[in-house]
């Protein structure tokens, strides 16, 4: 299956002119989605629902909307998923949206007195503590991921706790344990694991995968555990009694442990020795661990068919993956990855901070794309450019004209820049060298005049269309950050902080489009949301943000109307994965394994013109 091969626009059913992947989807065990009803109130007098179109609906599936059992639209709805409501009530209400076609029906009941904007989600926030040298910490939500745990198609939140105290991996000093909650849209708790004394916490200590890795329909979650360790059961892992940390608050020796955790019930169904092991320290470059404890996870469909769940380690010096299967009882080790393995030295350290997942070969299994280097879904290596380890990187089709899926990087090694590679041979289609640092990298079509995608980064000039021409040098208002699908058009928003800015093509600068008031972003510079991506609703996504206070996480919904009706973007494996893998290292924003933007033949912009493009 072409996932938007065809689409539904205003009505009217049309094919993308654009070149297409030739993946076939239809063989992936996926999860079995619901239909993400979701209701929000817009102003005291406006409620705005919204709701997934499924590529299992109809083309032409029409819905109705009811309030307490009393249908509000005049006649089927069939060019949107999306409703406004005049209601001023204040009572709690029950809303049902019913698929006229399949014959099925979704609820959402939105509560009393529901606050303008979000859907607020109370959190049970973990009492702080004391380290051994006597420092009091506290708690706050940190990074967060999705995941169906019961079976019900709609999707509950694992959150991490990160201590205030937690650490980068270069700076020396004691943490308090990580925390991780389950939580339901509702705020209804459901499990509490915390890693214990012997797992450090940083960004790049505890990445996390949540997926339905076993085609239960019911996510699993898989993490690095240690001695100490307690599930969501009160079971400890190991022996509780052990404390492996230095003076200087590290952890340089004990065994590590891999563990699989029900969803549901946060229980450890099976605990492993962690691979990549940790051997000797300074195999991977110091003494310390500052090497060493530099990890990495993804999911990838290595077989075509089933998810599986990989786990790495190190990216500056020595690089090892090891991909897993779950069949729902026991871990089975697929492959092993290691650059020490003769033939392999190139790949050593040009791993990132993060990584990418997707088919760039068109083999119908998915590739790791580890930042430089790219490793096929066999475990051997496909290619490495040797351009070294780097912050940020995007995969998509940035190209609608060109077949296959390409990549936007930053280099830190002050000589390569940024680079725009083809993702399946490496071969570099832009670049702009400099001999700076070059830390942050964005990409996202954001301009209508320009084919493709744009990016830019702190080497570029300013934003650059997918030839290297010049979009704008004026930068105001323009994150190199994280994105967001938001208003009704096709084009993409730019997430900072608790900002949503807009690009303005005709005056070639970015505006302050929407303000999250009372909510704060996490992990310092990099000032990402707990979460980003198409969570409820229709094709737009959501932004995921903890309150001031910490007891809190809101979910805010985009209440702007659109007339564009897309299947969810959650049925695409390489944008589902993206947000499975956005809490690893630095959080990068979702993108699918297609282009998507104005280049889509037959669609308008609502109540504007879309100019023409440039001839190249």
């Amino acid at each position: 299956m072409k996932w938007i091969s065809i689409l539904c626009c205003i009505g009217t059913i049309f094919t993308s002119s654009i070149a297409q992947p030739s993946y076939d989807y239809s063989r992936l065990q996926r999860e079995h989605l619901g239909r993400g009803l979701i209701a929000i109130r817009e102003n005291p007098s406006t409620v705005v629902l919204s709701w997934r179109y499924l590529s299992s609906d109809p083309m032409n599936e029409a819905f109705d909307v009811y309030r307490n059992g009393k249908k509000l639209n005049k006649t089927p709805l069939k060019k949107e998923t999306f409703y406004k409501d005049s209601y001023a009530g204040t009572e709690t209400v029950l809303y049902t949206v019913k698929a006229l076609k399949g014959n099925t029906e979704a609820n959402y009941r939105l509560p009393a007195n529901a606050p303008l904007g979000y859907l607020d989600i109370p959190l049970k926030r973990p009492d702080g503590g004391n380290t051994p040298d006597g420092r009091s910490y506290f708690y706050a939500p940190n990074d967060a991921s999705i995941g169906d745990v019961d079976g019900d198609g709609e999707y509950e939140i694992i959150l991490k706790w990160d201590p205030s105290n937690a650490h980068d991996n270069s700076h020396d000093g004691y943490t308090g344990p990580v925390i991780f909650d389950c939580y339901r849209l509702d705020g209804t708790h459901l499990w509490r694991i915390n890693l214990g004394r012997n797992i450090r916490a940083g960004a790049h200590y505890t990445q996390f995968m949540v997926f339905d890795l076993d085609g239960d329909n019911r996510a699993e979650v898989v993490m690095k555990t240690a001695d100490g360790t307690i599930d969501g059961t009160g079971k400890v892992i190991g022996d509780v009694k052990t404390d492996y940390r230095t003076r200087n608050g590290r952890i340089l020796s004990g065994p590590e442990y891999l563990t699989v955790f029900n969803g549901l019930t946060g229980k450890a169904m099976q605990t492993i020795d962690y691979i990549p092991e940790r051997g000797h320290l300074t195999d991977w470059g110091d003494n310390r661990a500052n090497r060493s404890d530099r990890f990495l996870a993804c999911v990838a469909y290595l077989d075509g068919v089933h998810p599986s769940v990989v786990m790495c380690r190190g990216y500056y010096t020595r690089t090892v993956l090891a991909a897993y299967d779950w069949d729902g009882k026991r871990l089975g080790q697929r492959w092993i990855f290691d650059s020490n393995t003769p033939g392999n030295n190139d790949y050593a350290g040009q791993g990132n901070h993060n990584l990418r997942v997707g088919d760039v070969d068109g083999d119908g299994c998915d590739e790791i794309i580890y930042g430089q280097c790219t490793i096929d879904h066999n475990g051997k290596g496909l290619y490495t450019t040797r351009m070294g380890h780097g912050d940020a990187i995007h995969l998509t089709q940035f190209d609608p004209s060109r077949p296959g899926l390409q990549v936007w990087s930053c280099h830190e090694n002050r000589r390569d820049g940024s680079t725009y590679r083809d993702a399946a041979t490496g071969e570099v289609l832009y670049q702009v060298k400099s001999n700076q640092d070059i830390g942050r990298c964005m990409a996202a079509d954001i301009d209508p005049t320009r084919p493709g995608v744009e990016m830019w980064s702190w080497a570029t000039p300013g934003v650059v269309d997918i030839h290297g021409k010049t979009v704008t040098t004026n930068m105001k208002n323009i994150s190199t950050n994280m994105a967001v699908w938001w208003d009704g058009d096709l084009l993409r928003e730019l997430l900072d902080k608790n900002r949503v800015t807009k690009y303005d093509w005709k005056r070639k600068t970015g505006r302050v489009m929407t303000v999250f008031e009372g909510c704060v972003s996490n992990n310092g510079t990099k000032a990402t949301p707990c979460l980003q991506g198409d969570i409820v609703g229709d094709w737009r996504e959501e932004v995921l943000l903890r309150t001031l206070d910490n007891t809190s996480l809101r979910l805010y919904v985009t209440t702007i109307p659109t007339h564009y009706r897309f299947h969810t973007f959650l049925e695409d494996p390489v944008y589902r994965i993206s947000i499975a893998t956005q809490n690893v290292g630095y959080n990068q924003p979702t993108q699918p394994g297609f282009y998507f933007g104005p280049e889509l033949r037959g669609t308008l912009f609502r109540g504007s013109h879309i100019p023409k493009r440039e001839k190249q």
